[in-house]
């Protein structure tokens, strides 16, 4: 893999391949990775993103966000299990796993964050990344079967 002039003028290594997907259907992430070469620190980010397995899943396959609130339904919550599904969407936390119980009115964070590649929201494709919600810039009008984008990274 060959560095472009700016990276090496700026201290970097070329960027690493990119790591397998988050998901194999419907929306995940992928990463690759890059070092700074100057002992110190290096303007710019050392992991970038890109959207990957955007085919859509077979319908039976549910919900991704669903899938990691039932997850915990045999894990016992203040000594009870419960059956979760997820809570309203909640813009102060879109990445956080919200969970609510089946038939009650308990919401609880039941993770900090959701596995990346999940929705933001179920009306965007924005994915949540690291905790962090990242925008695709696609709508779910469009085709979930397009090409995937490079996202940026923290900085």
């Amino acid at each position: 893999m060959t560095r472009s002039d700016e990276d090496r003028y700026i201290g970097w290594d070329a960027w690493g391949p990119w790591s397998e997907c988050s998901r194999t259907c419907g929306g995940g992430a992928s990463y690759s990775l890059r070092r700074c070469l100057n002992g110190g620190s290096c303007d710019g980010i050392n992991i970038r993103y890109r959207t990957c397995s955007n085919m859509d899943c077979p319908a039976e396959s549910g919900d991704f966000r669903a899938q990691q609130c039932s997850a915990h339904n045999d894990i016992k919550y203040q000594g009870v299990t419960y059956e979760w599904f997820p809570s309203p969407y909640d813009p102060s936390a879109p990445c956080a796993l919200r969970c609510q119980t089946k038939g009650r009115s308990l919401t609880v964070e039941l993770a900090p964050k959701v596995l990346d590649g999940t929705r933001c929201r179920a009306d965007a494709f924005d994915m949540c990344i690291s905790g962090v919600c990242q925008v695709t810039g696609r709508s779910t009008s469009q085709s979930n079967n397009m090409a995937s984008h490079v996202l940026m990274g923290p900085t």
